[in-house]
């Protein structure tokens, strides 16, 4: 394993520091005014869990809004969609979302997006081009297509990149799920090219931060580990504790109250592996026939990525192993409905084949639900195995079986793991993570001006 030497210093979750302790080095104090944020492949306007609509999304959302109330201006360039998207939306005070005209509107699979990067590159620096010099003091960019364009704004601009990869080719790669589709070579390049470029590259987790080294040779120097947050307003415990809070959330949702809930969120397509969580209670059923009676299986989520080729196929599987009837399809639904799936449910399923830290585990953990989730990325730092829920080796639907029937056999265990899942889920602040990144870019800031001094 590489030894993680050079981290840049940065809280975690738990308010302890990553990284070997360094002086603070003067006038590392000073933020940027205002950020350049690059979201090119999917707007933060984009309901999460449609296309390619996810936790990134959320990610970015949050986090912009809660550096403009620390005093940091945000502006989020990402592609235009819809010729009837106004230029410049105010997403939140101090949070602009801006739409860049790059290739057609509707139609254009993510996969094709790179032959419009230098179109998209163009959009962002005429829009510079209508400020004063120095209007932005640093680039954020997401994603490795959002990485190419940043690279080449901030060296135009001058300014420092700071990336952050969200997931890297190598990585699912290395762990396919059956059938799905390999990231291409060219994305491996691509993203090899973004990581020598950013000045400073942030992981989500420790583990991440490993395999930027490991797989992308990245100096060690310039990379931080800040661990995202959740919305602890909106995903949070019901007022009246987790037993009567999934009562009433089951009520508002048509759900029966005695039954056992497993769940899943996301996005439906083989990355995510909801097909373990069916096979898997196919599997209970066989085993427990008469479980039938008091067990519904929402899927809360619509196709993406290379399930958008069969975006039908998880109805058919669920009628291939006999349970359609315990299934319940369910679209995308927006965050405070999204809270209540989270409360009504026993436990929160994600048996993810890859996962660069798992934001849908966090919210469901703030609101009073456990998560039974795959041993992969930065699960385990989100889910707190024996505690807050139960981390599974590897993806055979016997285990995830054996894991969803101690909830069956113990109703009440998802009570007991859920006050502890909440009280977990508490360290996953914004707010936090904000100040982390901002500190990041303090740091890198700092850097550039003593290289510009020397």
């Amino acid at each position: 394993m590489t030894r993680l030497v050079g981290f840049q210093r940065s809280r975690g979750h738990d308010n302890t520091l990553v990284g070997p302790p360094r002086s603070r080095p003067p006038g590392a104090h000073s933020r940027p005014r205002r950020v350049a944020m690059l979201s090119v492949h999917t707007s933060p306007l984009h309901q999460p869990g449609t296309g390619d609509a996810g936790g990134m999304n959320v990610y970015i959302v949050e986090l912009a809004k809660r550096l403009a109330v620390t005093g940091i201006e945000v502006d989020i360039f990402t592609r235009a969609t819809s010729a009837a998207l106004p230029p410049v939306v105010e997403l939140a005070p101090g949070v602009l979302v801006r739409h860049v005209d790059a290739g057609p509107y509707e139609g254009l699979a993510k996969e094709d997006l790179p032959t419009h990067l230098c179109a998209f590159t163009h959009g962002v620096t005429r829009a510079w081009a209508g400020h004063h010099p120095g209007h932005y003091d640093l680039v954020h960019s997401h994603y490795w297509l959002s990485g190419h364009v940043g690279r080449l704004a901030a060296r135009r601009w001058g300014v420092p990149l700071v990336h952050a990869m969200h997931t890297m080719a190598k990585v699912k790669n290395a762990s396919l799920a059956e059938g799905d589709t390999p990231e291409p070579a060219s994305r491996v390049i691509g993203e090899t090219q973004v990581v020598r470029a950013a000045d400073r590259l942030i992981a989500n987790t420790e583990k991440e931060a490993e395999e930027l080294l490991h797989h992308y040779d990245a100096d060690p120097g310039r990379v931080a580990v800040v661990h995202p947050g959740v919305n602890l307003e909106r995903f949070r415990l019901d007022a009246s504790g987790v037993e009567a809070g999934r009562a009433v959330a089951r009520s508002r949702l048509g759900l029966p109250q005695d039954a056992l809930i497993p769940l899943f969120v996301g996005r439906i397509q083989p990355l995510k592996a909801p097909d373990v969580l069916l096979r898997a209670v196919a599997r209970l059923l066989e085993r427990r026939p008469r479980l039938r009676e008091r067990i519904v299986v929402p899927v809360v989520g619509g196709p993406s990525g290379s399930g958008l080729a069969r975006p039908e196929g998880l109805q058919k599987l669920a009628a291939c192993l006999g349970i359609s009837d315990v299934v319940l399809f369910r679209p995308p639904v927006g965050q405070d409905q999204l809270a209540d799936w989270y409360r009504a449910a026993s436990v929160l399923v994600m048996p993810s084949y890859s996962e660069s830290f798992g934001l849908v585990a966090v919210e469901a953990q703030a609101c009073g639900t456990p998560v039974i989730a795959a041993e992969v990325g930065g699960l385990p730092v989100a889910v707190k195995d024996g505690m807050s829920g139960a981390l599974v080796p590897g993806h055979d639907p016997v285990d995830y079986a054996e894991a969803l029937s101690g909830f069956a056999d113990d109703p009440a265990r998802s009570t007991r793991m859920g006050e502890a899942a909440a009280r977990h889920a508490r360290s996953f602040g914004w707010d936090t993570a904000a100040a982390t990144t901002a500190d990041v870019y303090a740091a890198v800031l700092h850097e550039r001006r003593l290289r510009r001094i020397s």
